[in-house]
């Protein structure tokens, strides 16, 4: 068994994500998910990457990181459909075949099973987005409006905003975390970064390699929604305080120039390997010790499969 500490550092692009009893990853030309069925079977769907991300206009900094936001909800959408298609059984274990209402078939007829697929995640979003807005915008937005009765402070109004989103934030992920469910799907987010670091230290994907590994990572999503909400606050001391529903709107609008930035931030953490890099990045790694479980080795096996199916053949074409 290699000794990791004698590994050499191989930052890559090489990223992913946790589904149901599976993991994706994406790599420099393909994305693929790997899934573990209930009669254990592993079944991977490899999916080459999307035009969107090879055009060169959207690689440019700040707009990169708002392409790469709204790619990687459609992208995590596709594969968590792809991974639960496995799971809707009956209690005997058996696929449920459902059968399609009168409007799902009128759409499907119309517009075809694909577009109309399209449609669902696209609504799946624009909900998803909503509510994060709800939680970590209007929320701590309208509940810290009570502070400006007490202090006109701006910086004390938007430091009570900060505090309200990150305890908003450490209440959903530990909620979470207690269900059956997402204990799995947190113990294969754990996989995930298990096996790139393997990968990324140049070490052979084996269960008893991977296994060796931390099972925190600098790119982490995790990270990522963290940095946000700190650039967020940061921005807020900027902002006018009244009225609420103007600070409100502000805040949306800027949603998109929140998410470059700290993608930026995130990207260059995952590229460099030194004390700065690692203080920026040690908030967001003490938060995945609640987002990352211990994998199993099945759930390792499940995390090499989908690597396996993304690494360039070349190493150095996963670079940076």
């Amino acid at each position: 068994m290699t000794d990791k500490k004698n590994c050499p550092l191989h930052k890559t692009s090489i990223g992913g994500q946790a589904v149901i009893e599976g993991v994706m990853m994406r790599g420099p030309e393909s994305i693929a998910v790997a899934v573990r069925k209930p009669d254990k079977e592993i079944v991977i769907d490899k999916k080459p990457i999307g035009k969107v991300r090879r055009n060169k206009f959207f690689k440019f900094p700040i707009i990169r990181g708002v392409v790469n936001f709204f790619d990687s909800l459609i992208v995590g959408l596709q594969a968590l459909t792809f991974s639960a298609k496995f799971f809707d059984l009956d209690e005997n274990g058996n696929q449920i075949e459902e059968t399609p209402s009168k409007f799902e078939q009128w759409l499907e007829k119309k517009l075809g099973s694909e577009k109309v697929m399209n449609i669902v995640i696209g609504i799946s979003i624009i909900i998803s987005l909503g509510l994060s807005i709800f939680l970590f915008v209007f929320l701590p937005t309208f509940l810290c409006g009570l502070v400006a009765k007490i202090s006109d402070s701006i910086f004390l109004r938007s430091l009570t905003e900060g505090v309200v989103k990150i305890a908003i934030f450490i209440t959903y992920l530990s909620l979470c975390g207690q269900t059956k469910d997402m204990k799995r799907v947190f113990a294969y987010h754990g996989a995930e970064h298990k096996t790139i670091n393997c990968y990324e230290h140049g070490d052979e994907l084996t269960i008893e390699n991977v296994k060796k590994y931390s099972r925190l990572h600098p790119r982490c999503g995790t990270s990522f929604l963290l940095i946000v909400m700190v650039i967020s606050i940061f921005i807020s001391f900027f902002l006018p305080v009244n009225p609420t529903w103007l600070r409100i709107l502000l805040k949306v609008l800027c949603l998109p120039v929140v998410a470059g930035l700290s993608y930026e931030i995130i990207k260059f953490a995952g590229r460099h390997d030194n004390r700065f890099t690692r203080i920026i990045s040690a908030p967001g790694m003490w938060f995945q010790h609640i987002t990352t479980k211990e994998p199993d080795d099945s759930m390792i096996e499940v995390a090499i499969a989908s690597l396996n199916a993304v690494k360039p053949e070349n190493k150095d074409e996963a670079k940076w």
